[in-house]
Formats: C-alpha cells, sequence, structure tokens
C-alpha cells in the first residue's frame, strides 16, 4: 500500500515508522510551505502528487479543509479534529466522490468505550452522568474531539439533557439534565476518558486510558487498508464493526 501522509506531526510520525515496518511506502508527505520538514517528498498543493492508494490525515482543521475543497480524489483517512460541523459538512460532500473515514479518535477501544456509553445510559436513566478527559500539555484543543464524540452519544439516548463546561461560574446544585464536561491537561498523558455514572450511594465508570500514540497510528493503518477496497461514501468504525 502506497500512503500521501497529510501533515508530519507525532501522529504521522509515528504512521510512518509503523507503516515502514509493515513493508508499506510512504510516497510523501502533503504539508502547508514553511510548516516544517520530513524525510519524505513534501507537497504543498493538492495537485500534481505521487502515485498513492490512500492519504492518512493526522493535521490541522484548516489543512484538511483546504484538503476537502480540493480536487484530491484519493480515499481519505481524517483523523484531525476540530471545527466540527465545518469538517462533518465537507466531508460528507467529498464521500459522494470517493471513500472518506473519519474518527476523531483512531484507537478500535475508544470505538467500543463509545458504545458500552450509548448501552448503559439509558439503562442507568436516574444517574448522573460527568465526562472527563485528560490529555497531556501541548495538546490545544479542549474539550477533546473524543469526549465530544462520547458526549454525542449520551445525547443520543437522553435527548433533554445538556452539557455543562464551567460549572466553577455557576453557584447552585447541580441540574438533574446536565452532564458535566471537563478537560485536564498536563505533563505527557497521551490520553484518558472516562465517563463517570453518579447514582444513590454507587457509581460506575467506564474508562478508556492510552498508553501509547501507536494505538492511533496502528488504527490508521488498519482502517487505510479496508479504506482502500471501498465504493465512494463516508465511513466511520461502525461501518466495519461486522467486517
Amino acid at each position: 500500500m502506497n500512503i500521501l501522509l497529510s501533515g508530519y506531526g507525532a501522529m504521522n510520525q509515528r504512521v510512518a515508522a509503523l507503516a515502514e515496518k509493515k513493508g508499506y511506502t510512504i510516497v510523501g508527505v502533503l504539508m502547508k510551505e514553511g510548516m516544517g520538514s520530513a524525510p519524505y517528498p513534501l507537497y504543498h498543493s493538492f495537485e500534481d502528487l505521487p502515485d498513492a492508494d490512500v492519504v492518512i490525515d493526522f493535521s490541522h482543521p484548516s489543512w484538511t479543509k483546504e484538503m476537502l475543497q480540493s480536487s484530491l480524489s484519493l480515499p481519505l483517512v481524517i483523523a484531525t479534529t476540530g471545527d466540527k460541523e465545518e469538517m462533518e459538512a465537507l466531508m460528507n460532500k467529498k464521500a459522494q466522490t470517493q471513500p472518506v473515514f473519519f474518527s476523531a479518535n483512531m484507537s478500535y477501544g475508544v470505538h467500543v468505550l463509545t458504545e458500552l456509553v450509548r448501552f448503559a445510559t439509558p439503562l442507568l436513566s436516574s444517574f448522573d452522568i460527568e465526562l472527563v478527559e485528560s490529555h497531556h500539555n501541548q495538546k490545544v484543543d479542549a474539550p477533546s474531539g473524543t469526549l465530544n464524540k462520547l458526549l454525542d452519544a449520551v445525547l443520543e439516548k437522553r435527548q433533554d439533557n445538556h452539557p455543562v463546561y464551567d460549572r466553577h461560574e455557576k453557584h447552585e446544585k447541580r441540574d438533574q439534565n446536565e452532564i458535566g464536561v471537563h478537560a485536564i491537561r498536563g505533563g505527557t498523558i497521551v490520553g484518558k476518558h472516562e465517563v463517570l455514572y453518579a447514582g444513590h450511594d454507587e457509581t460506575i465508570s467506564i474508562i478508556h486510558e492510552a498508553q501509547s500514540k501507536d494505538i492511533f497510528a496502528n488504527g490508521a493503518l488498519d482502517v487505510a487498508e479496508k479504506l482502500v477496497n471501498q465504493p465512494n461514501g463516508y465511513y466511520t468504525f461502525e461501518s466495519f464493526d461486522n467486517n
């Protein structure tokens, strides 16, 4: 499989290293001019690109949006988060002409966590729910795309609930319909996501903790292997659950 990388930050550096171990070829890196270097051919536009089977995108929302509005016609594995509604609209439009996969978190374990939350939330209808995520001190967005994905899963089952991000600004007791959303930043934490269900005299926590960035890089490569054989369309992990 010939892979074209979009962005060459910490995540795509791991993708490249693991891809080469698997016998794949990195044919180049798409990157905005002046944004860095890479040990592969660099391409600063979406025209005149090398032959590739798939693009793996761990970059920045502004660059990803440019790519989605370009004439680039390869299958796209997108792991960039931010500007959620605009990105989703662009991905759905692009999916009319090519295969497009998106996940806010490329760990299959996080996908399973999300499914567990969908299952547990209606069963624990009387429980308060708090969402907490922890990441390293270099992460820019808060809350993370993954926590927003978990929040969406909760709200699918509790449509009368609403998120609360700044509880410290309130001076009142917790509303039974609120979902607390919290972000922690520090050190080199790879990523930890917790969904806490708090009931009367009991709590249940569902937690996923990443121990290295390799789980995200391997997840992206596993998806790429599947996506190259798919027809045009918009894909998520749910699309491949029975494959």
